[in-house]
């Protein structure tokens, strides 16, 4: 089986001789962001962070996606922050793509690498530090507490640990790759890996209330979104908001992998 890669930004800028037209795409039922749109200069600094960088892909838009808020972050080597989280109803999901960092939560601390993955509660102490530099996947998302259910725990594991389980009735040309359990209410988003293998589909239009960001880590395909079919790649992302018909094939000659969110296992809110 090939070794999963796992795209991730090389910033710079396009030269003076480059077409403008582009696939980026913002709609009022979706968002396309290509990977070509990640320049040096639409990153963003984030306060208490030392020798980093971030690519801001999603964020709360009244009217349009309200759930969660996604970065891609470029630690320098030497760089990270002991204070990474200025929110404290803020939970988070850290997923690395390049390099190496250290990450100290709840009193231990963890080595990450492409591939690993750590969920970080709301109020958690936390630090990330590397000495070679990295590039990781921060989702970020207000937690929504319940009476008598109480918050997750932190935890890091890696993509290699994680149960991989096929779609019904794929053969496994469809799968996907969780790092937490779908029954437990503890939890209120998933963070997991959708894979196609070359010709796997989607067969039908999903249209549910979850909202979805999908980084594509390796390969291509074409992917339904709302009324439109899109061609997408390792690098871009896109952003669904609730009830957005989504459908997908795999028409590359590798595997298509993306990074996925979702807000789970909560009562819709009644009032604002």
């Amino acid at each position: 089986m090939t070794k999963p890669t796992y795209y991730t930004p090389k910033g710079g800028l396009p030269p003076q001789t480059q077409l403008l037209s582009d696939r980026a795409v913002f709609t009022d039922a979706y968002v396309v962001i290509p990977k070509g749109v990640m320049t040096d200069i639409v990153t963003s600094n984030l306060p208490f962070w030392d020798k980093t960088r971030a690519w801001v892909l999603a964020r709360p838009l009244s009217g349009f996606a309200e759930t969660f808020s996604q970065y891609i972050v470029e630690v320098s080597a030497g760089g990270g922050s002991d204070k990474p989280e200025t929110d404290p109803a803020a939970e988070a999901v850290l997923f690395v793509t390049k390099g190496a960092l250290t990450l100290t939560v709840a009193g231990e601390t963890h080595a990450m690498k492409p591939g690993s993955y750590a969920y970080v509660p709301p109020q958690a102490n936390w630090a990330l530090l590397t000495d070679e530099g990295a590039t990781f996947h921060w989702i970020r998302k207000a937690y929504q507490a319940v009476e008598g259910i109480a918050p997750p725990t932190a935890f890091v594991t890696h993509e290699d640990n994680a149960e991989t389980t096929a779609m019904p009735d794929t053969n496994g040309a469809w799968t996907t790759t969780r790092f937490v359990d779908p029954a437990d209410m503890h939890h209120d988003m998933h963070v997991n890996i959708v894979t196609f293998q070359p010709g796997a589909v989607i067969p039908f239009a999903e249209t549910h209330v979850m909202e979805h960001g999908l980084y594509v880590l390796e390969g291509k395909a074409v992917y339904r979104l709302n009324q439109d079919w899109v061609e997408v790649e390792a690098g871009d992302f896109m952003w669904l908001r609730a009830f957005c018909p989504q459908a997908c094939y795999a028409g590359g000659p590798g595997p298509f992998r993306y990074l996925l969110y979702k807000d789970v296992n909560r009562h819709m809110p009644l009032s604002v």
